[in-house]
């Protein structure tokens, strides 16, 4: 049961006091207050009953995109592509987390880019990026606009005709190591990681948990997970309203804020 929004933000609040570095690890829950729809949740893009014989999960793979890739793109473009979606709360919080000095790293599994127009700087896009887009065959980068105002469901290169490609993530194929590595070593380095919006379901998201050593480790999320033993603290709110009232009460508090005493 999810306790009032005004509690729950004091608890975080009060862990923000108390940490001296921190990482937040995110899912698409943290964009479906921007109009996002998530994927595994009740309302989510893999539960909905569609009127296809393809799974989503399956159109989203590298093989069903090798063999059918207007079948992939008519699904990516319809359910995966919102341009028009702002950043929300959550999003600004952790803008200001980051400038506050707090927060070292965003790791998000989400390709809207709705954490770097907020203002956060230390992004790690585990699942690429929408915006970005390039051809198979030449390697020409391409905008989000260009491949959504082509008037053929499959995006090709002007100069050679090649499959545009979005710089995304599909099922089958593996995460940038680099990238991957240094999530890791920030993971390892912070004293606090904040976990919002993911159901924890796959990995490498759900296996960086994992690597986390500090003292504090806190799963803001609607629903359960399967790593939910795991956690210092759960919370069940709005990831958007906690986050943007516990960031007040911190900045409040001047990064000391003590709970009791208030």
């Amino acid at each position: 049961m999810t306790r009032p929004l005004e509690e729950e933000a004091r608890e975080l609040a009060r862990v923000l006091s108390q940490t001296r570095q921190m990482v937040f690890l995110g899912g698409a829950g943290v964009s479906t207050e921007s109009g996002v729809p998530d994927y595994r949740s009740a309302g989510g893009l893999y539960s909905k009953a569609e009127s296809r014989t393809v799974p989503g999960k399956e159109i989203l793979s590298r093989s069903f995109f090798d063999r059918d890739p207007e079948t992939h793109f008519q699904y990516y473009k319809g359910k995966l592509v919102h341009p028009d979606a702002e950043p929300n709360d959550a999003h600004h919080s952790l803008a200001r987390l980051e400038e506050a000095g707090l927060l070292q790293l965003v790791i998000t599994q989400n390709i809207d880019g709705l954490h770097q127009r907020a203002g956060s700087k230390q992004v790690y896009e585990m699942h690429g990026s929408m915006w970005r887009n390039t051809c198979l065959g030449c390697g020409k980068p391409y905008s989000l606009d260009d491949i959504m105002n082509m008037p053929q469901v499959v995006p090709v290169c002007a100069d050679c005709g090649g499959i545009i490609r979005p710089d995304t993530v599909l099922y089958e194929e593996t995460l940038d190591k680099e990238c991957l590595k240094k999530a890791i070593r920030v993971i390892k380095s912070v004293d606090t990681m904040l976990v919002g919006g993911t159901a924890l379901a796959v990995n490498p998201a759900r296996g960086l948990v994992k690597y986390f050593r500090g003292s504090r480790l806190v799963f803001l999320n609607h629903d359960p997970t399967p790593l939910d033993h795991r956690a210092d603290l759960l919370l069940r709110g709005s990831i958007g309203s906690v986050l943007r009232r516990a960031v007040e009460l911190w900045e409040t508090g001047g990064g000391q804020l003590t709970v009791e005493n208030e």
